[in-house]
């Protein structure tokens, strides 16, 4: 099977890639081994901590980022994903343990304030339910109490959820949020039920798995502020997300392999001539160009032995130091070297073996040397600004 660019990675960055170089008219499949760090995401897409110096390697280093930056919200909007924040400044998202983190771009249903003060309330309801352990309404209560907001914990108990508590297994918030879809209703009943004199309710991210306009239904309805809040993995809003992108993407004419994994690639000295998935077999895959999107270790897109840090699927060269007492920190707190560990690249993001730059072969997103994700508070920003990079490199490539 043949292709004019073939993704490796089906979460954030690979999609973002796939679909502009889909809608640029190119030929391409997506081949994705299953769950992906959007079904991990927070709520909100961070680019970087405000007054933060970028190390030397850092990918924004060749990144056009204030145009790229103006394109996210338009791009994600034609996938039907509509984005709150503003491009060029870092707004603030409550978290699920009463504390504040920065991003940049929030997800239907994600409240971005302009500085952690701007959330002012007098009393807060944080409503439970009841056998759902991912959201821990102590640590809510106890970092909003910080903040001078008195709370009251309330149960929510909707008739319709009940079967899941049969389980513990089944009581995870997809599962809540496809009963729940299906009766707002109650919900809209129950919260309403549960409040006194409160002025702001405080809602798990559990609603709208597949219509992102049902949080906004419910906090239209309940006489009050809402805000709605992250939990425990798998993420809501973060699935949907997912699906809609891969949903736009299939619909511009992309193929997406799922639950497929890339083995044995078929390369000479500076070019990639084939792939091959579990899957297919002895089928190859062909295509002009590549990108690998999978991830860092999480995901498997890098691994480690006792000896070396190594990329698994092409062998690529990664950065990192030869000291393995150099990989990290015993302070759990501090800032971790390995949070910076990743595939060598060029200007252009094409990838590196044995010193040799890969022609055809690119990179994009966290498996890249030099993120510190983590640290700098910047990983959605980088799956997706590196992804329009490379998308934008390989036209540029066929161009000239």
């Amino acid at each position: 099977m043949k292709y004019d660019i073939i993704i490796i990675g089906g979460g954030l960055s690979g999609l973002t890639a796939g679909l502009r170089l889909q809608k640029a008219g190119r030929k391409t499949a997506i081949i994705s081994a299953g769950q992906n760090a959007l079904h991990f995401a927070s709520g909100s897409f961070s680019v970087l901590g405000d007054g933060v110096t970028l190390p030397e390697e850092h990918p924004y280093r060749r990144l056009p980022m204030e145009r790229y930056l103006d394109e996210v919200k338009p791009f994600f909007a034609e996938a039907g994903i509509l984005l709150g924040g503003d491009p060029h400044v870092n707004g603030w998202r409550l978290t699920p343990s009463g504390s504040f983190l920065q991003g940049r771009f929030s997800l239907e249903e994600t409240r971005l304030f302009s500085t952690p003060g701007e959330l002012s309330a007098r009393k807060a309801l944080i409503v439970n339910i009841p056998g759902f352990l991912d959201f821990n309404t102590a640590f809510l209560a106890d970092g909003l109490a910080q903040r001078g907001i008195e709370t009251r914990i309330g149960n929510l108990d909707v008739e319709d959820l009940t079967r899941l508590r049969t389980s513990p297994s089944e009581m995870r918030s997809v599962n809540i949020a496809r009963v729940a879809d299906t009766v707002p209703h109650k919900i809209i009943g129950g919260v309403k039920a549960l409040l006194s004199d409160e002025d702001l309710v405080i809602l798990p991210q559990v609603f709208g798995i597949h219509d992102g306009t049902i949080p906004a239904q419910i906090a239209a309805e309940i006489p009050a502020g809402v805000l709605f809040v992250g939990t425990m993995p798998p993420s809501v809003p973060g699935i949907r997300t997912q699906m809609k992108l891969k949903r736009a993407y299939e619909s511009s004419g992309g193929t997406f392999l799922m639950g497929d994994e890339a083995v044995a690639p078929v390369m000479d000295t500076t070019r990639v001539k084939a792939l091959r998935t579990v899957n297919l077999g002895e089928h190859l895959l062909q295509a002009d160009q590549y990108v690998l999107a999978t991830g860092s270790f999480f995901s498997k897109g890098l691994a480690s032995s006792m000896q070396k840090v190594y990329e698994p699927l092409f062998g690529l060269d990664v950065r990192f130091p030869e000291e393995r007492t150099d990989w990290y920190d015993l302070d759990f707190f501090a800032p971790q070297a390995f949070g910076g560990f990743g595939v060598v690249t060029d200007g252009t993001f094409r990838a590196v073996k044995d010193g040799n730059v890969i022609e055809n072969l690119y990179a994009a997103g966290s498996v890249l040397a030099g993120c510190y994700s983590q640290q700098l508070g910047c990983g959605g920003g980088i799956a997706i600004l590196t992804a329009f990079a490379v998308a934008d490199n390989i036209l540029e490539a066929a161009r000239r």
